[in-house]
């Protein structure tokens, strides 16, 4: 009889074990590489296992300047790595600006940036940033160059989109009673520009990230999904209420980042010298697992 017991209990263990781990399996948690880009640089592949390890299944590149080539690699070798540990490319950030005297080499760089992308299997092409003149004017011809340029990424089978920080949504330079990211949506063709909505930058900016959810809920495809530093741990970020509303929407895509703090980068060692940028790194990676587990755990993340 004790053996029996024994045996069930056994039993019961490895199924409740084996439950456990597919439900980690089952979700997919995306980071953004940036979040880890001195050691990205350093050992691409070696990073990327680090990041497998802690359960990360996706991710969203960074290609500063429009580089051909993805973290000293190429794309090809850069896209072998990724699978190698199990990680999917979902998206990248990277941008061009417009050029109205070289329209035509300036279409030529992206075409290779969106060449690049699709054979890395990613399906967004999300620019971080932009350089454009706070007016009304300013808007419209962002909004044109995104439109045109989104129309040349649908060719690719790719999302043109756009990835707010906080200064968009201040009022515009010449009508207080709009902001750039508003005006911005409402020119570009939904049908070629999607947004990347950054919550955390959204909120820094008093714009609740829920509400500007269900105001835009066919524009806003994916998330960057930040905090101070580590995810849910500022208590400042309602990311419930953020999750549901976008898989309310339809919507699954999102990333961590994780920036790195001024704080950390004060910080000092034992020896009283500045923490090196390695430890800073381990410290970036402490803090992309406990964000990794607060998503994996939670039970509003599908």
């Amino acid at each position: 009889m004790k053996h029996i017991k024994f045996t069930l209990s056994f039993l019961l263990a490895i199924v409740i074990s084996t439950t456990a781990v597919t439900a980690q399996q089952n979700k997919t948690i995306g980071i953004q590489l940036y979040s880890v880009m001195p050691a990205m640089n350093s050992d691409a592949e070696g990073s990327l296992k680090r990041l497998a390890g802690i359960g990360y299944n996706a991710c969203e590149l960074v290609q500063w300047g429009g580089d051909s080539n993805v973290f000293g690699m190429k794309p090809s070798e850069f896209k072998n790595a990724c699978s190698r540990n199990g990680i999917e490319i979902i998206s990248t950030h990277s941008g061009i600006q417009e050029d109205s005297d070289t329209p035509e080499s300036v279409e030529k760089r992206w075409r290779s940036l969106f060449q690049i992308q699709k054979s890395l299997g990613g399906k967004y092409f999300i620019v971080p940033s932009y350089n454009y003149e706070n007016t009304t004017e300013g808007v419209k011809a962002m909004a044109a160059y995104f439109n045109r340029i989104g129309k040349i990424a649908n060719e690719y089978g790719l999302k043109f989109g756009y990835h707010n920080h906080s200064h968009e949504f201040k009022p515009l330079n010449d009508n207080p009673s709009q902001t750039m990211y508003d005006l911005f949506t409402q020119l570009t063709d939904s049908g070629s520009v999607c947004l990347e909505l950054d919550v955390y930058w959204a909120q820094k900016a008093d714009r609740n990230p829920v509400e500007l959810l269900k105001t835009y809920p066919g524009r806003i495809k994916i998330l960057h999904i930040k905090d101070d530093f580590t995810i849910g741990q500022s208590g400042k970020m309602d990311f419930e209420s953020i999750f549901r509303q976008f898989y309310a929407n339809g919507h699954t895509d999102y990333v961590v980042e994780i920036e790195t703090p001024a704080s950390l980068r004060q910080k000092t060692g034992h020896d009283g010298k500045p923490l090196t940028e390695t430890e800073i790194m381990d410290e970036v990676f402490k803090s992309a697992d406990l964000s990794w587990k607060y998503l994996n755990n939670a039970t509003f993340t599908l």
